[in-house]
């Protein structure tokens, strides 16, 4: 294994945009979900008229997508990834990266005040949105709408995140499905479909662990190399001696339909 320095200066030099963690390949390993959310995603678009994707990164789950409704809407509130996105959206996407035939809408906007008419989209996705404003997807989606998303669900990597803050336990009970259910349900949303699964993630060397904490910012929002060198480099000994460090990852798939507007 090369020397602590050299892991440390390669990923704090490595590019964090977008949504490709595939800078990690050979380093850290995370299990997959069950259920194949972009499989499933990539099933339903097709059949929509109209599609928004929320907090959508750098597209890089849009970008498999062979075949999208008539009008898709990439929304993301982070400068650098909607750079990244009309970057992809010039060059092409889909699986084979030709010009699609459909070419998505890239719109900067954070996701609590979408800048969309009343039910616009019969189809609102994410994959890991920040937070959930059930208001307005419930606004945005037509009358028996889709919303279709897989959520970080509680507890998510908090072995990594508590080895540098220490114990979280306020932190621990956010992103419940249970009460995201039920605060989808206020919004006007009946959740038809809610799964959970918990996923074991390994780290294999203290580059790996640097450069997640610089793409997770909101993990340990403090995080820079010098603040926490004591934990880095008792992480690294204990990597160097065999030990991958072990967290676990969870996730939560949520399906829900728009329930139908009261007519005035």
């Amino acid at each position: 294994m090369r020397s602590y320095d050299d892991l440390i200066t390669e990923a704090s030099a490595a590019d964090v945009t977008g949504w490709d963690f595939a800078w990690l390949e050979g380093r850290a390993t995370e299990e997959r979900t069950p259920w194949g959310y972009a499989q499933q995603l990539a099933a339903r678009l097709p059949t929509a008229s109209a599609a928004l994707d929320l907090d959508t990164g750098g597209g890089e789950i849009i970008a498999g997508v062979p075949a999208l409704p008539p009008r898709t809407v990439l929304t993301e509130a982070w400068g650098p990834n909607v750079e990244r996105l009309r970057t992809r959206r010039h060059a092409g996407t889909g699986a084979s990266d030709a010009v699609p035939t459909v070419v998505p809408q890239v719109v900067q906007a954070a996701t609590d005040q979408l800048p969309f008419a009343d039910a616009t989209f019969d189809l609102v996705t994410s994959r890991h949105p920040i937070t959930p404003h059930w208001h307005e997807i419930a606004r945005v989606l037509t009358d028996d709408g889709t919303y279709f998303a897989q959520h970080v669900g509680p507890r998510s990597a908090f072995e990594l995140i508590e080895y540098f803050l220490g114990p979280l336990p306020h932190a621990r009970t956010a992103r419940d499905p249970q009460h995201e259910s039920a605060a989808a349900h206020t919004a006007g949303l009946t959740v038809t479909d809610l799964r959970t699964a918990r996923c074991r993630m390994e780290f294999h060397d203290i580059g790996a662990v640097v450069w997640t904490l610089r793409r997770c910012v909101w993990w340990v929002p403090d995080f820079t190399v010098a603040r926490y060198e004591p934990q880095l480099r008792d992480l690294d000994a204990q990597l160097r001696a065999g030990q991958p460090f072990a967290a676990h990852s969870t996730r939560t798939l949520i399906e829900a339909r728009r329930r139908p507007r009261r007519s005035h």
